[in-house]
């Protein structure tokens, strides 16, 4: 390859925050639930490097790329029947078998979501503001790479931090520094559920809780385990048995838990579609009340732990209006995002 970048290269990162940034020079884009990747393409030779600047390439034979020579920066990204983003089905797709990557390589197709241009012809464009590499972007992206839609407005963003992964904040004067946590922000999406403390488990220090085994009532009342919280602080595992202690019922289950029914305030970080798994429940614990058939907790747990239907077709839709018309800026492509939700 004769690019002005070559591999390996390491991505800006985003900087954790809790809330979206808001004031003048910030804009939005969606957080994808795939894998970062650097594309590099020269010609018809592709190079694609993963985050910590391992090749990906034979993993995704899938993946087609417009012949020219330039350097994206964006996502992996595998959807499933239903239009859901699917990271377990993409974690599947590395495997050192060549016959399997090519099964599912048409089993399960994956999509390449560009969201920075780094390089173009000769010209390095790491300097330049996001602003103008976003426009330049904007300018050169073609099927079948999809452009990742954006916007200046803070209420424009919402939605993505209620229906999709969260928000990547941007600011539009940095320059891209490689491998630097510097000038993105990345803001999770965050659920409440209400989950029912079934049990606990023993700490390792003598007299204290190690993690609360926490439950919900299915269509008929039925409760069952949905899994548990180990983020307590040290003062909380011990003040806990104390407090558990008059809902004890004297039973054992698996892991040694003991059965209370106690209603709990949980908090889900859903970070992932494997949430169901790997979500951070946070106990905030409430007094208990007798479970009710058809218990509220069920459809809001289960609305929790989803992903809205349509939502990364909708992202996508954004995102190729800017690819058919080089012209149409991002504040015209979240008019264009809105008027597809309300249809």
């Amino acid at each position: 390859m004769a690019l002005p970048l070559t591999p390996p290269l390491l991505p800006q990162l985003a900087r954790p925050a809790k809330t979206l940034p808001i004031g003048p020079g910030w804009v939005y884009e969606p957080k994808w639930d795939g894998f970062r990747a650097l594309a590099f393409v020269d010609g018809a030779d592709v190079y694609l490097q993963s985050r910590s600047g391992k090749p990906l390439r034979r993993y995704f034979p899938e993946l087609t790329f417009p012949e020219g020579r330039y350097v994206l920066d964006g996502e992996i990204v595998l959807f499933d029947a239903g239009g859901k983003q699917d990271f377990d089905a993409l974690g599947q797709r590395i495997h050192p078998a060549e016959s399997r990557i090519n099964m599912l390589a048409e089993q399960t197709p994956t999509r390449f979501i560009a969201f920075d241009l780094l390089a173009f012809g000769d010209d390095s464009l790491l300097e330049l503001p996001q602003s103008e590499r976003r426009a330049r972007l904007e300018g050169m992206i073609a099927a079948p790479v999809d452009l990742t839609p954006c916007t200046e407005d803070p209420e424009g963003a919402q939605p993505w931090l209620q229906g999709a992964e969260g928000v990547i904040a941007k600011r539009q004067d940095a320059p891209y520094k490689p491998g630097e946590r510097v000038g993105m922000s990345k803001i999770k999406r965050v659920r409440t559920i209400d989950a029912v403390v079934m049990g606990w488990r023993p700490g390792k220090e003598e007299g204290t809780v190690g993690s609360l085994i926490l439950g919900l009532h299915d269509a008929d009342g039925k409760l069952r385990v949905v899994g548990h919280t180990s983020g307590l602080k040290a003062k909380e595992k011990r003040e806990l048995p104390a407090k558990l202690a008059p809902y004890e019922t004297g039973e054992r289950g698996m892991g040694d838990p003991l059965a209370l029914e106690q209603r709990a305030r949980a908090r889900v970080d859903r970070h992932a579609p494997g949430a169901r798994r790997r979500g951070h429940l946070r106990p905030h614990l409430q007094r208990p009340h007798p479970p009710r058939h058809q218990d509220p907790a069920v459809a809001r747990g289960q609305e929790a732990l989803g992903v809205l239907d349509g939502a990364a077709q909708e992202l996508i839709a954004a995102g190729r209006a800017v690819q058919e018309d080089p012209l149409l800026r991002a504040d015209q492509v979240g008019a264009k995002r809105q008027r597809a939700r309300a249809q």
